[in-house]
């Protein structure tokens, strides 16, 4: 029996997926459940496992856009599973492997020995000051056409003599021109600012250096920077609702609730999950779901829905070592608030310069429709629940904030 395996949808609204990577070969035997492929969305990488065992005839090529419920492969359920391969038939594949790959060596040096420049192409090359020796064509015979020459790149200068001038190319995922898109997007299609402030980690500090230890031993989840930073952005959220908005045509949409997403980086490339209902969460829920949802995108295993919506976003440059950056709004959000790396710098406390672990905070907003006083207000707010969380945050009440 023919088992015709289609694209399953990935999510709402995804019409197609890019084969990532074909993790079978053409004519190879899988066993049912296996991963054949890995398929990119606007949205995620996912795995297509196989439906059934049997052998696997493939319907598209690594890079080919394949639209949800279209034929990716055939699976022969009738083929026998096979014993295995004899050693004398590997040698043979691999002796005809070498033979081949000498072969195509060979033709290419004696395309690049024999190449020649069509009048057109010439004038184009000489025109960019490229040596016609240094190119190849795709003509017959190895004759440079004028698309040859249209498409050559001038080299970066005389290279030092043994240094290495290789390039490669490689296409783009979907996931990573998605993320692109939304990005210029964003950057085109908002009145962007960012207003900066720092601020004095040491209460936090304080602590987590306390409680931490009973905290994990507890709750199962270390207690980190993010849930004190989803707090204080609900706090803040409440305190200036035009941060929790966002625009759709001619109106504005406002939430009475905290949907954070929180950017992670995956092996895929960026990734957003999201945090729901923030605002009904403890230190220990936001924890708990921090590390959830980060594991789920680091193992590839992060779907369509657990990134949709979000009504804000937190980034966080400093695992990376960043400093200060101005991050980029995540549409149709308003609003993203960048966390940066913690460092120890001098700053002055009543009348004198004390040593103090600072972080820089970048809030970026979208002008339109959040002003200076409420971006700058926001922002304030996030730093006065950081820099004061037992009476902000936690109802100068921590053992029962953090559930002891």
């Amino acid at each position: 029996m023919i088992l015709e395996m289609k694209v399953p949808s990935p999510g709402e609204s995804i019409t197609e997926v890019e084969i990532a990577e074909w993790l079978v070969e053409d004519g190879d035997y899988v066993e049912k459940d296996q991963a054949i492929a890995e398929v990119d969305s606007d949205k995620a990488t996912l795995e297509l496992p196989a439906e059934e065992s049997g052998t696997i005839t493939l319907k598209a090529e690594e890079g080919d856009a394949v639209a949800v419920g279209a034929i990716v492969c055939l699976i022969d359920t009738s083929a026998p599973k096979p014993e295995g391969e004899s050693s004398d038939k590997i040698v043979t594949v691999e002796t005809k492997t070498i033979e081949a790959t000498s072969k195509v060596v060979a033709e290419t040096k004696e395309t690049y020995a024999t190449g020649a420049a069509s009048p057109a192409a010439k004038k184009i090359l000489a025109e960019k000051n490229i040596d016609g020796a240094t190119i190849k064509g795709t003509g017959k015979d190895g004759r440079i056409t004028k698309e040859d020459a249209v498409k050559a790149v001038p080299s970066m200068g005389t290279p030092l003599s043994g240094g290495n001038r290789g390039e490669t190319r490689s296409k783009l995922s979907m996931l990573r021109r998605k993320v692109a898109e939304r990005l210029v997007s964003a950057k085109n299609e908002t009145a962007m600012l960012t207003t900066f402030n720092e601020v004095d980690m040491s209460p936090i500090f304080a602590l987590r250096k306390k409680y931490k230890e009973n905290f994990k031993e507890k709750h199962g989840v270390s207690l980190g920077f993010m849930s004190f930073f989803t707090k204080a952005v609900v706090r803040a959220l409440e305190m200036y609702p035009a941060v929790n908005s966002m625009i759709d045509g001619k109106e504005m949409i406002s939430y009475d609730f905290a949907d954070i997403s929180i950017a992670v980086s995956g092996p895929k490339g960026l990734m957003v999950p999201v945090i729901r209902n923030a605002e009904k969460l403890t230190f220990r829920g936001v924890e708990a779901e921090v590390k959830r949802l980060a594991i789920r995108a680091r193992d590839g295993e992060i779907t369509v829905d657990e990134m949709t919506g979000g009504t804000f976003t937190i980034t966080n440059g400093g695992v990376f070592g960043s400093m200060l950056s101005t991050p980029i709004i995540n549409p149709p959000q308003s609003a993203i608030l960048g966390m940066h790396n913690i460092v120890e710098r001098p700053i002055a406390k009543n009348g004198e310069v004390v040593i103090a672990p600072i972080m820089y905070v970048a809030l970026s907003y979208d002008h339109r429709i959040i002003d200076g006083k409420e971006s700058v207000g926001f922002l304030v707010a996030v730093k006065e629940a950081l820099e004061s969380p037992e009476e902000l945050l936690m109802d100068n009440d921590v053992k029962k904030a953090l559930e002891m």
